[in-house]
């Protein structure tokens, strides 16, 4: 059991792998990024070949010839020093732009795209002697140090058997004349291009998924740290649990202040109850300003009722309205004829009871759609 604590078996988890993320630890090919780089050096020298050829050739019958004007004149050789750099710009910059291109190619390849700081912030502990041996001699080092070892053995053994083989053509190249030599020892550097890139790209293809693969184990969780983590973050939903709570009691609060201003509250005696407003120069229908089911709904009542709103029994119409309403929102159009009933009845009460018009008869029966009574649909209940 000690083991199954200390021992990191485990693959990393989404917020352990975001983490790293953010810490700027992704996996990164050094094999990819030589290929990318090799290869777009070798692109842009090869689309560049035929002009930077003719311009290189023609830049060197100019350099190699002198006469009087040019002697007698010295700022002559300011000028063909400006056309030479500009030349060599031609070939240069489009050459940068292409490795670092390929570059940062290979390495969003690899990795993914991944922007941080973290990297960049200074850590001391870094320059521990001790740590430092530990990763010099680490599985990983010695990992690289022998992969990059193959690599320089590899490419040295194919550059020794290249000249080897091909000595004799460069040297019969320096014979030739000179647009002739240097198609030549073009013809023979792209073929030594092609054997070095061939040799890249096989080891870019077995570095490419090793560094996954490293990287993923390096990441890798003991199960203390798993149930460390799972606890923070159930730390953080309780935390997030408790301000959702303070927001409910705090919007309960500003519902129950709205209540006063109600034109009626319509009950279900010991279930719901809602608070109705209607404004006819601001609302188009009625609004609902409050509601509640059980102990709000008493609350609510007992606020209506010490600041003299009326409060009105009609269960189905109670129901319909709790279960298709939401607060600081208008009634449905469904609902309109039940309302307009109790909103009437209660108007014609508030002047009666001002002595400006004889008391009303009993309420209306309150006719509400039977498809908007919870209690009409078998095993369903509005909720609370």
């Amino acid at each position: 059991m000690a083991d199954d604590t200390t021992d990191r078996n485990l693959p990393a988890t989404g917020r352990r792998l975001e983490k790293a993320r953010e810490q700027g630890q992704v996996p990164r090919s050094r094999d990819l990024g030589h290929f990318a780089v090799m290869l777009g050096a070798v692109g842009a020298l090869a689309a560049l070949a035929p002009m930077l050829a003719g311009r290189l050739q023609e830049l060197l019958a100019t350099g190699l010839r002198f006469d009087a004007r040019t002697v007698a004149q010295p700022e002559m050789m300011l000028e063909r020093l400006a056309t030479f750099g500009g030349v060599m710009l031609l070939a240069v910059v489009p050459l940068a732009l292409a490795v670092g291109l390929m570059s940062a190619a290979a390495s969003i390849l690899s990795g993914g795209w991944n922007w941080t700081w973290q990297p960049l912030m200074p850590n001391f502990g870094k320059l521990n002697p001790v740590s430092g041996l530990g990763r010099l001699f680490s599985k990983d080092q010695l990992i690289e140090t022998l992969k990059t070892s193959a690599l320089a053995l590899l490419l040295g053994a194919i550059g020794a058997m290249f000249l080897a083989r091909n000595w004799p053509d460069f040297v019969a190249a320096l014979a030739q004349p000179l647009p002739t030599g240097i198609g030549q020892i073009a013809s023979l550097l792209a073929t030594a291009f092609k054997y070095l890139l061939l040799t890249l790209a096989v080891f870019a293809l077995i570095d490419w998924p090793l560094q996954r693969f490293l990287h993923a184990k390096r990441l890798r969780m003991s199960r203390e740290e798993v149930k460390q983590e799972h606890k923070d973050q159930e730390g953080n939903q309780e935390v997030k649990g408790k301000m959702k709570q303070i927001a409910r009691q705090r919007a309960r609060k500003r519902m129950l202040a709205n209540v006063p201003k109600a034109d009626l509250v319509v009950m279900n005696p010991t279930h719901y109850a809602v608070a109705l407003k209607y404004d006819e120069g601001s609302m188009g229908a009625p609004r609902v300003i409050a509601k509640g089911a059980d102990r709000l709904a008493m609350r609510i009542r007992d606020l209506a009722r010490d600041h003299e709103v009326p409060v009105l029994q009609a269960p189905p119409l109670a129901r319909a309205l709790y279960a298709h309403t939401e607060l600081d929102q208008e009634i449905p159009m469904a609902l309109y004829s039940a309302v307009a009933q109790v909103l009437a009845y209660v108007y014609q009460l508030k002047a009666a009871l001002a002595g400006r018009a004889p008391m009303p008869q009993a309420m209306p029966d309150i006719v509400v759609p039977a498809e908007l009574d919870p209690h009409n649909k078998p095993g369903r209940r509005p909720a609370h």
